[in-house]
């Protein structure tokens, strides 16, 4: 599909003065530039009072109670060829003269901690600052949820630090960033009695609830935890002590595109509803049902679409069936794949609900078979339920189709730690539970990748464990390339060189399936 420009006639249609916005590149390849709107800015404002409500009918209006401690990271814009400045979708919103209205009353982080071009001075002075704010804080959050995970691990790694600083009214000196200096000094004063409250439970030999002990007021966890970020709820979960872990909505950097009218339910069960008045939408419908009960044939023609038939209007979409989702715009796009696939789930009143499922265009295959990144996320969930019994819990993990010998094979990169966070770096695993892994993963494959690993087409497929803080050295080199934080998702399928070499420079242990796949799956 072709990207053209069709602004209209109209006030409401032409750019606006910084009039691009950039995504994140991390999830489907390089960073698009997407044109916004006066109407696209109205538009959101539109959606964000509609998502507001929904929080309110089920939380309150937290807005009365106390502050939001949401970690955000801005970017600094760029300059394209023309001339015009872009930059990312959050830093956009966190630019936007009605938030900062709003940010010293409702959030912990001031403007400056934000915007610091540093993300280690801004993780650490974020936390900082919603430690010294405790008793105000009733949510916590980011936009996806390995970013929250990330800044449990931070503190994990740094509470001492920042307990010393609480009780002296000192920051660090490493922490060198004029902003966030200038911000410390006007909150920041000596109270050895919270320095050592937060000592006391950071200290103690479990971190499981460690949110809910930190942050007694807080009601519960906004952040996407959905298709990729499922990976992220378990952590998150022991790190939460039972608090809601709630997506509540659905948007790219083309548009906000459904809304989850029930934050309560579990991450997995997850439907959002189409807002059918933010964009245009048409879908194209995806071969095969994607019922994930039935998983062969969705597998093996997921990445195709049905030859005999145009896109789909939204009131025409079927129930069960998956698409991948086409916008029209008032932002320049002309029937544009998002590249996301979506399967439908329902309806509120006549307006079909969904769950997102994968990205078209993230597979794995060495030979002639497609895996998909629901396949993969449907793999590591069988697997990693093995590690339970030794108090092992998967981190993160990645992958790529390994062709420097033939036949080719899987590569999955797994990141591990015990539950209660003593750092073996792996050097408990067993090898039995790691072979099995292994088998269990091929074991839920799709039927083509049994078929070809039968007759020997591809190699077994190879689980490699690697340090602990790899995949933070990962997601370094994709901020250092100009992805945003706030924006960041690691990869399931790893296409670049030098995201591979940070990856394999650091592998402790590698483990191959012992035997070939089930066939009755």
């Amino acid at each position: 599909m072709l990207k053209l420009s069709i602004y209209r006639d109209s006030s409401m249609a032409k750019p606006t003065s910084n009039s691009l916005k950039k995504s994140s590149g991390t999830s489907g390849g390089l960073p698009k530039l997407v044109p916004t709107t006066a109407e696209s800015a109205h538009k959101t404002a539109t959606f964000n009072k509609l998502y507001r409500s929904v929080m309110i009918k089920h939380f309150g209006d937290i807005n009365q109670a106390g502050k939001r401690m949401e970690l955000m990271f801005a970017k600094p814009e760029v300059e394209t060829p023309s001339g015009l400045k872009a930059s990312a979708v959050s830093t956009r919103a966190f630019k936007g003269s009605s938030f900062k209205a709003i940010l010293p009353k409702l959030y912990t982080s001031p403007f400056e901690i934000i915007f610091c071009p540093d993300t280690k001075q801004s993780m650490y002075c974020q936390i900082l600052f919603g430690l010294i704010q405790r008793n105000e804080v009733v949510m916590i959050g980011s936009i996806f949820a390995s970013t929250v995970v990330r800044s449990i691990k931070f503190l994990e790694n740094n509470w001492k630090e920042l307990c010393s600083n609480i009780k002296t009214g000192q920051i660090s000196e490493w922490i060198t960033d004029s902003g966030c200096r200038n911000a410390a000094s006007l909150i920041l004063k000596p109270n050895p009695e919270l320095a050592d409250l937060i000592e006391d439970v950071c200290s103690c030999k479990s971190w499981e609830g460690i949110i809910r002990k930190l942050w007694p007021k807080t009601k519960y966890i906004g952040t996407v935890c959905t298709g990729a970020m499922l990976q992220y709820t378990a952590e998150l979960e022991f790190y939460c002590g039972g608090l809601p872990l709630v997506s509540g909505f659905y948007a790219c950097s083309e548009g906000a595109i459904g809304i989850n009218l029930e934050p309560l339910c579990k991450p997995s069960d997850v439907s959002y509803t189409f807002l059918p008045n933010m964009v245009y939408y048409e879908f194209l419908s995806i071969k095969e049902d994607c019922d994930t009960d039935s998983q062969n044939q969705v597998q093996l023609n997921a990445m195709s679409h049905h030859e005999d038939t145009g896109p789909v209007d939204l009131v025409n979409v079927k129930l069960g069936q998956c698409y991948e989702v086409l916008v029209t715009s008032s932002m320049g796009l002309y029937r544009y794949k998002v590249g996301d696939i979506i399967k439908v789930t329902g309806f509120h009143n006549n307006t079909p609900q969904f769950q997102f499922v994968g990205r078209q265009n993230v597979a794995l295959g060495v030979d002639m078979e497609r895996t998909s990144e629901a396949d993969i996320l449907k793999a590591v969930a069988e697997a990693k339920a093995l590690l339970d019994p030794l108090g092992l819990i998967l981190t993160e993990y990645t992958s790529y189709g390994d062709t420097s010998s033939t036949p080719g094979h899987y590569v999955i990169f797994w990141e591990i730690k015990p539950k209660e966070g003593n750092n073996n770096n792996g050097k408990e695993l067993d090898p039995k539970v790691m072979e099995e892994c292994c088998s269990k993963m091929e074991d839920s494959l799709h039927f083509t990748y049994r078929m070809y690993r039968k007759e020997n087409m591809i190699a077994a497929l190879e689980i490699r464990v690697v340090k602990q803080g790899t995949f933070e050295s990962l997601l370094d080199y994709f901020v250092s390339k100009g992805a945003s934080l706030s924006q960041y998702k690691t990869p399931i399928c790893i296409k670049s060189k030098e995201a591979l070499n940070i990856l394999d420079s650091r592998v402790i242990a590698k483990f191959f399936s012992p035997r070939t796949p089930t066939q009755d799956n």
